[in-house]
């Protein structure tokens, strides 16, 4: 099934479920009209941060809501920052991204303050009275998927694998620990590095783990961009049997699948994530919903199934 036919599955999925290759639209942009007024704060420009935006952005569209959408760059300041923003300019709810988990609580002592709505996305805290609601991906179970992928193709034999991990925020940790804790005994991770969720730091981490452990067969890597940086730098070794498992299901990583530079994906749609966000915190806020919490589900995917994996990011708009 080409790209195009994926992309028709995913207009398909629901109301509103309508993020690598978006064009990131300016802070502060309104981008609709309408009643309701939601108040997007992002956490930084990554490709993953500019297709989520864009999910949010036209979703809320579609449904006839306003946005005003916020940067926080990564900084636990400035996304408090924007919450206090987004309470003066008087949205009716606020939809965040969170820089970490280690901000929410003074994220939604702000919001609970100000009586404004607050809906997360990605991460939620241990007691979720205090929001409207939240939009989750269950990230321990994205690395458990990778992780079952390395175990049966191991099929029992002693094995060999490294990590390499995003920024050290609390999803990242999440995705890794699902990965590492859920691996068979006879799988050994043998050294970890920090890729940033930059292509160029995780080429020069996978060097420096090939250079460690030239014996390893396989390689977690915790987004589709580190993980092209990680096979340069493999292949670069003469390690081009290492197996690559990683997470996004975006295009290009899908690609990558069919000509054997990955083993494995997990697919974390970012277009369903985003477009979830806005429908599910309107669904709140018209008290048409019950449920808080949205999940979001992952998927494996291989050179085998990888025509049927769900849209990651609507590049066409």
């Amino acid at each position: 099934m080409p790209i195009s036919s994926r992309r028709l599955l995913a207009s398909g999925v629901g109301l509103g479920l309508l993020a690598t290759g978006c064009t990131l639209l300016p802070s502060d942009s309104t981008n609709s009209t309408g009643p309701v007024v939601l108040g997007f704060i992002n956490g930084g420009t990554t490709s993953f941060h500019t297709c989520l935006q864009t999910a949010v952005t036209e979703t809320a569209s579609n449904n006839l809501a306003k946005v005003l959408t916020a940067d926080s760059h990564g900084s636990k300041s400035a996304e408090l920052r924007n919450v206090q923003n987004m309470i003066a300019r008087k949205v009716d709810a606020i939809v965040l991204l969170s820089v970490d988990a280690s901000a929410l609580d003074a994220d939604i002592a702000a919001a609970r303050k100000a009586k404004t709505p607050i809906t997360l996305i990605a991460l939620m805290p241990s007691d979720d009275s205090e929001i409207l609601g939240a939009v989750i991906s269950d990230l321990p179970g994205i690395g458990k998927l990778d992780a079952q992928w390395v175990d049966a193709d191991a099929a029992g034999k002693p094995a060999e694998a490294v990590v390499i991990s995003g920024d050290g925020s609390t999803s990242s940790n999440l995705m890794v620990g699902g990965f590492t804790k859920n691996l068979a005994g006879n799988v050994r991770v043998v050294g970890e590095q920090r890729g940033m969720f930059d292509r160029a730091t995780a080429k020069a981490a996978a060097a420096r783990l090939i250079e460690a452990h030239p014996d390893i067969q396989y390689a977690f890597v915790a987004n589709e961009d580190m993980a092209f940086g990680a096979r340069a730098a493999f292949d670069a070794a003469g390690a081009h049997s290492v197996k690559i498992v990683t997470v996004n299901g975006t295009d290009q990583g899908l690609a990558a699948l069919k000509d054997g530079k990955f083993a494995a994906t997990v697919s974390n749609s970012v277009q369903d994530l985003g477009a979830l966000a806005v429908t599910h915190t309107l669904s709140l806020l018209r008290k048409e919903e019950k449920d808080k919490i949205a999940r979001i589900d992952a998927r494996l995917v291989t050179k085998a199934n990888a025509d049927t994996a769900p849209l990651y990011c609507d590049t066409n708009g």
